[in-house]
């Protein structure tokens, strides 16, 4: 009879077990790999892990599919385990907060909120699932960002912009940048060095490679340190006024990759905090599932992901809108 159970009980067992993929049929597919152990995990068995570290980075493809439903997947497996849980997010700006905080609290509707959130385009089909569980179970929501206002005039006007904010307008950005040298800022000038869209080319006035960053592209970096700086901030006040509660923060995967950029900021201001880094990595194969080491560093767990369709077929088209996008910054104007 015993050896009956025990037989019984390991069937059970087997068939209760997470299989590991091996491949991504569609663009909704993911996998989650542990990356100390290179073992493909479970939504559940990497909850169960992520829910001992004080801040969750859940780094993401804008708009991918696969992204999203992991995120939704995670945040609510996360919370059944850990519920005193606050959502952070990038895709929302500090100025915002109020009109974010009268939807939470239903004294508003979904037309009027996405209207005076400046909600991105993809809200709806993206970030609403996310809202709408943190409205149901009444979790707070941190609108992180910086408005996207000022970083457009930071990477016009560099650093002095934040000099000539008003008063009240200061409190949108963080109150201490952080632009020096350092391992982000050489991943950023290393991307941006060949986008002119970005301020460089690469190259100098001669056509020869630059040695130093241009003026424009130091002006960039310090626009995206604004972001970074302010979602750390706004992280660290979160928990300084609640202690104990965990935050799970969504945002673009350069911004937390290799526990770099708003996870290295936020690490400055509260050195003690355990913090994760979930990463998307987009495949070109779908059956090549492996996690190499130089990814494996990069976050606690990578997100498998296909990779989305070419946003442009051939060179022309890229450079095409690239020259837009410059005509388009030339004809800017840095108002708030």
């Amino acid at each position: 009879m015993k050896c009956h159970f025990a037989v019984l009980l390991a069937g059970l067992l087997a068939t209760t077990a997470f299989a590991a993929e091996t491949a991504l049929p569609d663009l909704t597919s993911f996998v989650l790999v542990r990356n100390d152990t290179r073992v493909q995990v479970s939504v559940a068995e990497a909850a169960d892990i992520l829910k001992d570290y004080d801040v969750i980075f859940l780094g993401e493809a804008h708009e991918h599919p696969g992204n999203h439903l992991a995120q939704m997947e995670l945040f609510r497996a996360i919370y059944n385990r850990a519920p005193n849980l606050a959502l952070s997010m990038e895709q929302f700006e500090r100025d915002t907060q109020p009109a974010l905080d009268n939807y939470l609290a239903g004294k508003i509707g979904e037309n009027p909120f996405t209207r005076e959130t400046r909600a991105w385009s993809n809200y709806t089909t993206s970030y609403r699932p996310l809202i709408e569980f943190a409205k149901e179970h009444k979790l707070p929501v941190i609108a992180a960002n910086a408005p996207g206002s000022a970083v457009r005039c930071i990477g016009m006007e560099g650093e002095a912009f934040l000099a000539r904010m008003k008063p009240e307008q200061r409190g949108w950005v963080a109150a201490e940048l952080h632009t020096g040298e350092g391992a982000y800022r050489d991943k950023f000038l290393g991307f941006v060095g060949s986008d002119a869209g970005h301020g460089g080319d690469g190259k100098d006035d001669t056509g020869k490679p630059r040695k130093a960053p241009s003026e424009q592209a130091l002006k960039s970096f310090a626009a995206q340190v604004s972001r970074d700086d302010t979602m750390a901030e706004s992280i660290a006040q979160h928990l300084a006024k609640n202690p104990g509660r965990k935050v799970i923060h969504t945002n673009g995967s350069f911004h937390s990759a290799s526990f770099l950029g708003t996870v290295e900021r936020l690490q400055m201001r509260m050195p003690n905090l355990k913090i994760a880094v979930v990463n998307p990595e987009p495949v070109s194969k779908p059956d090549d599932l492996k996690v190499s080491d130089k990814l494996a560093a990069v976050g606690t767990f990578t997100l498998l992901v296909r990779e989305l369709p070419d946003n442009y077929a051939t060179e022309e088209e890229m450079n095409t809108a690239i020259k837009r996008q410059m005509e388009a910054r030339k004809k800017s104007v840095c108002e708030l």
